[in-house]
């Protein structure tokens, strides 16, 4: 849930917060209004790193929540995990624990579309799980993730802490978020020219981009939301903080 200080702060930077709970620069509206714009009723949608859904569970009358769930518009959702957390997660019409390295249980050409929020920056091995991306999904199927740009404010201060310490600064950032949350990052996905390197032009279409959403991590603080905005102003559109990546793989892939 929202502190009320994350609230206060968040209600005077952006004010019409207070028609509909959103901001105008609010990144889940923004990334999942997209991907709603590509789904129809005959989908089959994969939730790649699904979890236990703990974004949705946390606020589910939220405009934000409603807009992110994908159950129920499409005609399945199957969510994969190496955590075995993911069983458990309501958000999804079938679930399955998978091992790193292992292929996916699925057949080639299972998916319409595959989602991945906030998964990319734990990928070890980008060329490997780009390629299981490409088989189970169809021609023409849609690879959808969003996740910290590594130029950006959050990436680079994540690559100068070492992973063993991120539980202990999440906790200080977001007191909410619990250790069951938080997995080690390697941004091997996180800028634009290692994307492509891993799903190259000749195989797929790339509409990605950059977007400097809310402040993440530092809501708390009037303070620090204003350094954090005041920097953003001087900084090249690719320090942006967050990486929506959109990724469709064209019709002769496969061939």
């Amino acid at each position: 849930m929202v502190s009320d200080s994350v609230s206060s702060n968040l209600s005077h930077f952006y004010p019409e917060v207070g028609a509909g709970g959103f901001s105008r620069v609010d990144g889940t509206v923004s990334f999942y209004t997209r991907v709603n714009a590509l789904l129809d009723p005959s989908f089959t949608v994969l939730d790649l790193g699904a979890g236990r859904g703990a974004q949705l569970v946390s606020d589910p009358d939220s405009y934000r929540t409603k807009l992110a769930t994908i159950k129920g518009k499409v005609a399945k959702v199957i969510g994969i995990d190496v955590d075995g957390a993911v069983l458990s997660n309501p958000c999804l019409d079938e679930a399955h624990v998978i091992r790193i390295g292992e292929p996916y249980p699925f057949a080639d050409n299972s998916f319409d579309l595959i989602l991945s929020d906030w998964v990319l920056e734990h990928v070890a091995n980008p060329e490997e799980f780009a390629a299981e991306i490409g088989r189970v999904l169809k021609p023409g199927g849609w690879f959808c993730a969003r996740t910290p740009n590594r130029w950006g404010m959050v990436g680079l201060a994540t690559n100068l802490v070492p992973n063993k310490a991120h539980s202990d600064l999440l906790a200080k950032l977001q007191p909410g978020r619990t250790e069951r949350d938080v997995f080690p990052t390697t941004y091997n996905l996180n800028t634009k020219g290692r994307l492509v390197r891993a799903f190259p032009p000749d195989r797929w279409n790339n509409y990605s981009y950059i977007t400097n959403p809310e402040p993440p991590y530092v809501q708390r603080s009037a303070l620090a939301m204003r350094v954090v905005q005041f920097a953003w102003r001087f900084a090249p559109p690719q320090m942006g903080t967050v990486f929506n990546v959109f990724l469709q793989q064209k019709d002769g892939a496969k061939a």
